[in-house]
């Protein structure tokens, strides 16, 4: 069994055994600070949904209104007038077979991989190693498309993507605990109004079974599921 910290012992001091309201929650995560680092904020719901059903598999991206806090690189797979297009729009790498080369060979410096339709059979070729990292261009999180200059800005501008996992849990990193906790509440709403709006029409019940917030290095706030609808 893992041993428990001092300093996380004395974080798990401040933190009621109760349910939140998401004011609360997000004040109390600002007393929760302890690392030397800027910690994340985070976000862990579980839906009362079943993945196994087609449509009922939630996944889709939201663009926070106050960014993420985090410096992303951006690839993009582009063809003819799209390569200038994505250079302007600020993609730290733009490429086709050369960019196939390097992903091959292990160099994976971006943390998005955007794909015109056109070069997607190109990219098809590096899905297997793209796929298990959780790169791979999908329409649904809209990094397959022609708007190029729209799709590296949002990645640049705070875009976060999600996903249900089988059992319905779902999280997500909505900024920073350096933020102020108007900005943390701003994005933590924008997101679930994006996972609301995401809510399948043969979902029945409650939608929300549980939900905490955390930072990168602290105990889970308990947060009321009656005001996340």
């Amino acid at each position: 069994m893992a041993k428990i910290s001092k300093r996380f012992k004395a974080l798990v001091e401040k933190v009621e055994a109760k349910e939140y309201s998401l004011v609360e929650a997000v004040s109390k995560l600002k007393e929760l600070k302890s690392a030397k680092f800027d910690e994340s904020v985070e976000v862990s719901l579980n839906l009362n949904i079943d993945p196994r059903h087609a449509d009922q598999m939630i996944r889709g991206a939201v663009v926070l209104p106050n960014g993420t806090g985090k410096t992303v690189r951006v690839a993009v797979f582009a063809k003819g007038t799209k390569v200038d297009e994505a250079k302007a729009a600020g993609a730290d790498i733009v490429g086709n077979d050369e960019l196939v080369a390097d992903i091959k060979a292990g160099i994976i410096n971006f943390d998005v991989l955007i794909a015109t339709p056109d070069c997607m059979g190109i990219v098809g070729q590096v899905g297997r190693i793209l796929g298990p990292k959780g790169l791979m261009p999908n329409p649904k999180v809209g990094t397959v498309t022609m708007d190029v200059t729209k799709a590296v800005n949002d990645a640049k501008g705070g875009q976060v993507t999600y996903r249900v996992d089988k059992k319905g849990n779902m999280q997500a990193a909505v900024g920073k605990i350096s933020f102020s906790e108007d900005a943390i509440k701003e994005n933590i709403e924008a997101f679930l109004s994006a996972i609301n709006k995401a809510k399948p029409s043969t979902a029945k019940g409650r939608y929300y079974t549980s939900s905490t917030f955390s930072l990168t290095m602290s105990p889970a706030v308990k947060v009321s599921t009656s005001e996340l609808m």
